[in-house]
């Protein structure tokens, strides 16, 4: 199979606000004759979808989406598949061009994946939680920052742990995807030890529930309190833990960039 006469997007479509969505994404679906998503993220997007062929499946089945939307492409076919925020960050581009690459790296493979001038795989960027988080939050990312997902279904928890402390060890500000579960339950409590083990109690803690959609919320607070909140973090919660520089300002963050340290203001 080839997929040089189809197209496939995948799409990042932010964090499910139409407003916040590019230009780019909305046309990608657009053209697409066939979208392919997980339910959550394509009734977000709903207004798009009249005209095309949908096509859901559930948390979980990434593997089997990405291997259809590669297959409506190898016959002729436009497809947009849909990730949340961006499609580059803990999204589906990963798991997309991990198969392409396989299903057409040899003479024996299933698929002959033509990635050319023409870009018949084009990955659209979207906004990721960090930024629509730290966007309601204020500054918080200004400066250097890290990101680590607390999901240990694909990473072992060891490998989670030496991330998170080189972090800390560092003053990243560490912006936590995936912070907990129903069944990962303890991992955000973990996560917040081991921070301690490096960084004063008053750094600020960011905490945004469900950004830019109608039930968002959002809670500042300190290193010191942030297990108080244990019951507000699921996994449509991102945490952004603030650097030794990081302070509150009223109810949001403000992280310096290094104006203060070479002019007047």
């Amino acid at each position: 199979m080839s997929i040089k006469d189809g197209k496939l997007y995948i799409v990042g479509i932010g964090p499910g606000h139409p407003d916040l969505m590019t230009v780019a994404a909305q046309q990608a679906i657009l053209k697409s004759e066939y979208v392919i998503g997980n339910t959550t993220y394509l009734d977000q997007i709903e207004p798009l979808l009249p005209g095309r062929k949908v096509i859901t499946s559930s948390m979980g089945e990434e593997i089997a989406r990405a291997r259809h939307a590669l297959e409506l492409a190898s016959r002729g076919k436009t497809v947009s598949i849909i990730s949340g925020g961006d499609a580059g960050v803990y999204g589906m581009a990963g798991i997309v061009l991990e198969i392409a690459e396989k299903d057409g790296a040899g003479a024996d493979a299933k698929m002959d994946v033509e990635v050319d001038a023409d870009t018949r795989i084009q990955v659209i960027p979207g906004v990721t939680a960090a930024n629509s988080a730290a966007s309601i939050l204020g500054s918080p990312i200004t400066s250097d920052f890290a990101t680590i997902s607390l999901s240990d279904l694909l990473t072992p928890w060891e490998d989670i742990e030496k991330r998170i402390a080189g972090a800390a060890a560092s003053d990243f500000v560490i912006v936590l995807y995936n912070p907990k579960s129903r069944n990962r339950n303890t991992n955000f409590g973990r996560c917040i030890e081991i921070v301690r083990r490096y960084r004063s109690g008053s750094v600020p803690v960011g905490l945004v529930k469900n950004a830019f959609r109608d039930v968002e919320r959002a809670v500042v607070t300190t290193l010191e309190r942030a297990l108080d909140y244990d019951d507000f973090v699921d996994m449509h919660t991102t945490a952004i833990i603030g650097n030794s520089e990081s302070r509150i300002w009223g109810e949001r963050i403000i992280t310096p960039r290094g104006y203060h340290r070479k002019y007047d203001y």
